[in-house]
């Protein structure tokens, strides 16, 4: 029979998970980590890290068969031959969707953290007091100072470069040397910063690929090929980093391929006793114990599973008790802004393939600008020099077109904001008892939908980025519009937030739930608010956070 015994157990082993594994080991715990999809070990499972186009049956694209299997996966980028089988599968795994919801989940060990974008920024003061100061949702219960010292702790470990900016919406942090502008973001920045009373700027994007190697990892080798794997360990992940040195104290079991079902709770007591785990393989039950429970599985899994827990005491779920579990449901809306064509540097070209591109800090609504909507938005863009593919819809022919096929192509520069989503009661999950996965568990059903406030703010995502490129001096400057539903940033935060009072919020300001404080939820679901910026380091700061309170309440025995 396998141990069942731990003095803690971690749900899950994306970004939150990988990151209470090393905690929670470094502090002195015997920790289980449990994933319920396949193993990928570091480097030897990175199988398409090093292949070349020409090495894929179809050039890495997509089949007809493919975009059949994966119907939800095929509405964007991730359907693909290169990296599929770090993708959930559409049918092993399906969900309902009363609302358009693009779902784009990762199940094996590391989750999202092997195909995440990386980008990595902190929440400033701002974001935390926004709630409170717009008179929405409910406030968050910890402020920027609570989580500097831990941005500092997992920046460290990580891997983050980015330059210092000294500006008080995106806080500086523990830096490695940035990855450089390129001369025709360089250029754009310049002209940019003379603009718009010096309140718009273009910095490097603050990314967790190292430019300085750190302990058994190398620095970013430039190939962007980040998404299949990184056998340089060049970027962080869940394999690259955290388990690692969860490994290495000799204190973790990892178990993959298990499926928890439900946390097990004690009603006399009001804790948490363990969790109920499904083999995905033998389909066989088994009940592992401990005294503290960390759900990391991801925003919506982690709110499946309270919601099927502790049923006989909550009908609606542990964590339920408040009315808000399953509620305000989040992501970022993006795929707006504008792109145009750069002159003046077809002398020029850029190093390597780096796996970046340029970041533009947030700048409505802070500062004295007031609009007619909440919060706001930063871009996420880049400056490039257009391949060979720009010939493909000429259909050219001749030695004079291979002539100017090997040459590089025009200068091109475009951004997307990504934008905040307010919270909204409305925005929420619910189990579909209907509706079965593989294993015969009930799916989750979505129902969630962006609403006025993010239209008005698309506007100016739009006109805002058009009305920088053309004052820069960039020409054919095109605005665009591309529509977003909620999932596709694959941002998902919310349906288990925290909060400051149990009849409003799921979790205290330690991300206890206020029903079973032995019971700690650290990913997205946690989420009281969704900023502008990508929330992954905040999840890290916060899971670390929450595993160092844990460690000391348990030893006072508090738990």
């Amino acid at each position: 029979m396998p141990k069942t015994e731990y003095d803690a157990i971690v749900v899950g082993s994306g970004i939150s998970g990988g990151w209470a594994a090393k905690e929670l080991t470094e502090k002195g715990l015997r920790v289980l980590l449990l994933e319920r999809g396949r193993n990928v070990e570091h480097i030897k499972d990175y199988v398409n890290a090093t292949k070349g186009p020409w090495e894929y049956p179809h050039r890495g694209g997509r089949t007809k068969s493919m975009e059949e299997l994966y119907p939800v996966l095929k509405r964007d980028y991730p359907l693909n031959e290169k990296n599929l089988s770090f993708w959930a599968s559409d049918k092993d795994s399906p969900y309902t969707e009363v609302k358009r919801f693009d779902w784009y989940r990762g199940y094996q060990v590391g989750g999202r953290s092997l195909t995440w974008g990386r980008q990595s920024y902190r929440w400033s003061a701002f974001d935390f007091e926004a709630n409170l100061r717009d008179g929405i949702a409910t406030d968050w219960p910890i402020r920027y100072a609570d989580l500097a010292p831990w941005y500092d702790h997992v920046e460290r470990h990580a891997g983050i470069s980015g330059s210092h900016e000294k500006l008080p919406q995106l806080p500086d942090g523990q830096f490695q040397p940035a990855m450089p502008l390129n001369c025709g973001e360089e250029l754009v920045a310049g002209r940019l910063g003379k603009l718009f009373d010096g309140r718009r700027h273009i910095i490097p994007g603050r990314v967790a690929n190292l430019t300085r190697q750190l302990p058994d990892r190398l620095d970013c080798q430039y190939r962007n090929a980040c998404w299949l794997g990184c056998p340089y360990g060049a970027y962080f992940s869940t394999q690259s980093s955290t388990l690692p040195a969860a490994v290495k104290t000799g204190r973790l079991t990892l178990r993959p391929l298990s499926i928890v079902s439900e946390v097990l709770y004690d009603r006399a007591r009001k804790r948490a006793t363990g969790v109920r785990v499904l083999d995905a393989v033998t389909e066989q039950t088994i009940d592992y114990h401990a005294p503290v429970i960390f759900l990391c599985a991801s925003t919506l899994n982690s709110t499946w599973l309270l919601m099927r827990s502790a049923t006989d005491v909550w009908p609606d779920g542990l964590g339920s008790s408040s009315g808000e579990l399953g509620h305000n449901l989040m992501d970022h809306h993006f795929r707006a802004g504008a792109e145009g064509k750069l002159e003046g540097l077809d002398d020029k070209y850029y190093y390597g393939r780096r796996p970046n591109g340029f970041y533009v800090p947030r700048y409505r609504n802070l500062f004295g600008d007031k609009r007619e909507y909440l919060r706001g938005f930063g871009y996420q863009g880049g400056a490039g020099r257009d391949g060979w593919s720009r010939a493909v819809a000429e259909l050219g022919v001749g030695a004079q077109f291979k002539d100017a096929m090997s040459q590089p192509g025009g200068w091109d520069i475009g951004a997307t904001a990504f934008a905040e989503m307010l919270p909204n009661h409305a925005n929420q999950v619910s189990l579909d008892q209907t509706k079965k996965d593989k294993w015969g568990l009930p799916v989750l059903k979505i129902d969630c939908a962006t609403g006025e406030n993010e239209r008005l703010m698309r506007r100016d995502m739009i006109n805002d980025m058009a009305e920088m490129l053309d004052q820069c001096g960039v020409k054919n400057v095109e605005p665009f519009d591309y529509g977003s539903f909620p999932g596709m940033g694959i941002h998902e935060m919310g349906t288990a937030r925290m909060g400051r009072d149990p009849k409003t919020s799921v979790l205290n300001a330690h991300n206890q739930v206020w029903d079973a404080p032995n019971v700690f939820v650290t990913d997205g679901s946690c989420m009281a608010s969704s900023a502008c910026q990508n929330p992954s380091l905040t999840y890290m700061a916060i899971t670390a956070r929450a595993a160092d309170f844990a460690v000391n309440e348990l030893k006072r025995n508090n738990l």
